[in-house]
Order: structure tokens, then C-alpha cells, then sequence
């Protein structure tokens, strides 16, 4: 939704190009309930940060939008944001724990609390910013930004640490940045999401936990025509690992996910293969559920394996964790886009996706809500019509506006004791309800 005319909702979008399930469903409309505001001048003070960045910010998004780049390799990235950090007079430190990682700090005062922010920066194969980290990276330097604006004007204390997060696409950049320590001395992280939804609204779903399963079969080879008999035939076990998991399937509750696909080497129609891979991903709704299909999804592997002759190795790593959305954090922003920006729900958003961030929510207080950007039916997140529609003004709109709802969030885990000691109530009390 436009964050520059509040008024009518409608006003700036083509209703024609909404992503929604069926024809009847309306853009979200504007819901001015919620109650007060905390400190609404410090949102003022927010707002118009936001509004002074807003033309550079759309020029970084763009730029990093027509360079996309790959998994750990988003070195054009990690350049452009660590200069426009600089700009901007945060203490940056290139390439940290990562390559193509980064980090931008800045303290006001002294003795105050820390709050994390992410920038993610990674594109997919093939079709670009399919998923819209270009907004994803602008929002992190938008709230961090306002952050400091809010804290220097009305003499508060506090400290900002924006990640940059390579590799969320399939490489677990945040996991890999969690186990090396980057998210120590955080009291609480923020991130958000583009993904298709009504359009004016901010989603509080959850996602799914990831376990990749990767099974890497080895045989024999031979003449596929004169003497077949002599190989085993590797190719043939993954696609009977893939058949034994779509007999599986039928079985799986309706929200797990298994799926995967095919590689291989060297390979030729007239020999027999040796070897092959099947990569594939189990999701569902939570650690637990994910792991107790897993147990069902490694016998599918291990019978193709025995069926073909075929030795197996099977290789697990990277697991994601589902998205703990902390429910004071949550609270807040939900109460500041009802009352400026738009609508809340708690169905849309990546909710039948997953993400790095999810491991992060596990770890510390943490709030990772999706903002819906319009775009063609049947055009959602990782295809080629979501890359083009995350560079529309609408979506750059919609970007600021959950920015500073965050931002103001993430001021108030700063400044306000009962707020925070409600933060990490409610993070312990969702950690016991786990039975974690």
C-alpha cells in the first residue's frame, strides 16, 4: 500500500494485478482501531526519516535488484550496502564472519539495550530477486536508520546492529552467521518479508521447519546396450527413492511438504550411471513434526538403494527452524499498521515457506512479519512476475511502511523496561509451550 496516501488505499495500486486465491477477494482496507500509540512522536520522528531516505533508498533497491547474485557470492551487494551504511555514518565491518556478510553499528549514549536488524541480499537461479530481497535489504537499512534518527532527537540510548545475511536462498547464511556468534548481544532481531497477500496488509504467520535430505547414490557402470547386466545403476535408485517418497506422500498430513529433484555427473544414454543425487527438502509446521517425517523420508532412500544394488549416503545439514514470532514484538507492530498503514492477519505472508530467520527466532526474542506487495495471479514468491513486481512503487511503498512500524518497535525494546520484560516473558512463555 502507498505510504503516501493513507486515505484511500486503493489509490495507488491496479487492482487488476492483486494476487489473490479468487476474484471476489478486495484489497485489505485501512483499519484505524488499535489502541494509543506509544510515543507518537517518536514515530513522527521515524516517519519523516523514512520519508527524507525514501528516493535513495528506492535507487539502492533497484540497483541491488538489476545485480542479482547468488548464495555467497553477493559481493556486488555487500559492496553497495556497506558504502551506503558508511554514507550514513554507522560503523561498518566488511565482510564479517562471512565473505559477503556485513556488519553496521551504531550507539547512542551509553548503558542501553541492543537491538538486531536483518538485510538479506541473495537472489534465486535463473530468475532473480524472485523473492524480493532487494526490499527485504532496504527495509533492514530503513529501520536501522530510522532507529538512530528517533534515538539522537529525543536523547535516548541504544545500540543498532544490521546484519547483512548472504545466502538465505537455499545456503543458510543466518545459521551459519548464528553459529559463529553474530547475533550475540542482541536483545531482540527484526526483519520482514515481501509475499503476495491483500493488498495494505502485514502478516504475523509463522512458516515451516526445512530438513534437507540429500541422497547420494554410487554403482557401476556398463554398456547400457551390450552388457547392462554389469552395471548398477544409480540413476535408477534415485528415481526409485523419489517413487517410494510420492507413495509416502499420501500419507503425509496435508501441511508437510516433501520434494526434491534430480543430479547427476558425466552422465550418457548409452552408459549406465553411477552415480546420482537426490536432493530433496522436508517441511512442515514445526521442528518436531519435521523431524518425525524425516524418520519417514530416510527408508525411502535406503530401500531404493538396497532394491538396485546401489550403495547410499545420506547427508543432512542446515536445518530450519520454523518462525517464533515473539508475541509482544508482534503485538506492537500489529498495533501500529492498524493504526497508520493498513490491516494485520495471520494467514499469508511465507507461511507455507521457510527461512534462515526461523533459526534466529529460536535463539533470542524475534519478529519476522511478511508485508503483501501486489502482483499476477499465480505470480508469488520465486517467479519470475514476484521479481518484477518487487521493483513497482507499490511494493517500495509497502516496504517503508512495515520499516517503520519496526522501527518504532525496535525503539521501544530500547527504551521501555515493562515493554521488554514483556518481550522476553512472552519468549520464554512460547519456548515452555514447545516443551523446548
Amino acid at each position: 500500500m502507498c505510504h503516501c496516501s493513507h486515505n484511500d488505499p486503493q489509490s495507488a495500486v491496479d487492482l487488476t494485478r492483486v494476487w489473490r486465491p479468487d476474484d471476489e477477494q478486495k484489497p485489505a482496507p485501512v483499519n484505524p482501531g488499535g489502541t494509543e500509540l506509544y510515543r507518537p512522536d517518536i514515530l513522527e520522528t521515524i516517519e519523516q526519516k523514512i520519508a527524507e531516505l525514501d528516493s535513495e533508498l528506492r535507487e539502492l533497491s533497484l540497483d541491488i535488484h538489476a545485480h542479482p547474485e547468488l548464495g555467497y557470492e553477493e559481493y556486488y551487494a555487500h559492496d553497495a550496502y556497506t558504502a551506503f551504511m558508511t554514507k550514513h555514518g554507522f560503523a561498518v565491518d566488511k565482510q564479517f564472519k562471512l565473505e559477503t556478510a556485513w556488519r553496521a553499528t551504531f550507539e547512542v549514549g551509553s548503558g542501553g539495550r541492543t537491538i538486531g536488524v536483518n538485510s538479506e541480499m541473495d537472489a534465486l537461479k535463473g530468475i532473480g530477486h524472485a523473492c524480493g530481497h532487494n526490499l527485504i535489504g532496504i527495509a533492514g537499512v530503513a529501520i536501522a536508520i530510522a532507529i538512530r534518527a528517533a534515538l539522537e532527537k529525543h536523547n535516548l540510548s541504544g545500540k543498532i546492529v544490521l546484519l547483512g545475511t548472504p545466502a538465505e536462498e537455499g545456503g543458510a547464511g543466518k545459521v551459519a552467521l548464528l553459529e559463529k556468534g553474530a547475533y550475540e548481544g542482541m536483545d531482540a532481531c527484526l526483519m520482514c518479508h515481501p509475499a503476495p497477500g491483500p493488498v495494505g496488509s502485514v502478516s504475523l504467520s509463522s512458516c515451516l521447519a526445512l530438513d534437507r535430505l540429500t541422497a547420494e547414490y554410487t554403482g557401476h557402470t556398463a554398456h547400457a546396450a551390450l552388457s547392462p547386466w554389469e552395471g548398477k545403476n544409480a540413476l535408477d535408485a534415485a528415481v526409485l527413492g523419489y517413487n517410494n517418497i510420492s507413495a509416502l506422500r499420501q500419507q503425509l498430513k496435508p501441511t508437510h511438504r516433501v520434494h526434491g529433484i534430480f543430479e547427476g555427473r558425466d552422465w550418457a544414454p548409452n552408459i549406465i550411471p553411477d552415480f546420482a543425487r537426490f536432493v530433496s527438502y522436508v517441511r512442515a509446521p514445526n521442528v518436531k513434526e519435521m523431524l518425525d517425517t524425516a524418520k519417514r523420508v530416510l527408508p525411502c532412500f535406503e530401500a531404493a538403494a538396497l532394491a538396485t544394488g546401489c550403495e547410499v549416503k545420506i547427508d543432512r545439514s542446515n536445518s530450519l527452524f520454523d518462525i517464533r514470532q515473539n508475541k509482544a514484538l508482534g503485538d506492537e507492530v500489529a498495533n501500529i499498521v492498524l493504526n497508520k498503514y493498513g490491516a494485520i492477519d495471520y494467514t499469508w505472508g511465507i507461511s507455507s515457506a521457510s527461512t534462515d530467520f526461523g533459526n534466529v527466532t529460536y535463539a533470542l526474542p524475534s519478529l519476522h512479519p511478511g508485508f503483501a506487495i501486489p502482483t499476477v495471479v499465480d505470480g508469488g514468491n520465486h517467479t519470475i512476475a514476484f521479481a518484477q513486481a518487487a521493483t513497482t512503487i507499490e511494493a517500495h511503498n509497502a516496504c517503508l511502511d512495515v520499516s517503520k512500524a519496526l522501527a518504532a518497535t525496535g525503539v521501544r525494546v530500547l527504551i521501555d523496561d515493562a515493554f521488554f520484560a514483556e518481550v522476553k516473558r512472552t519468549f520464554e512463555e512460547d519456548k515452555s509451550l514447545r516443551g523446548l
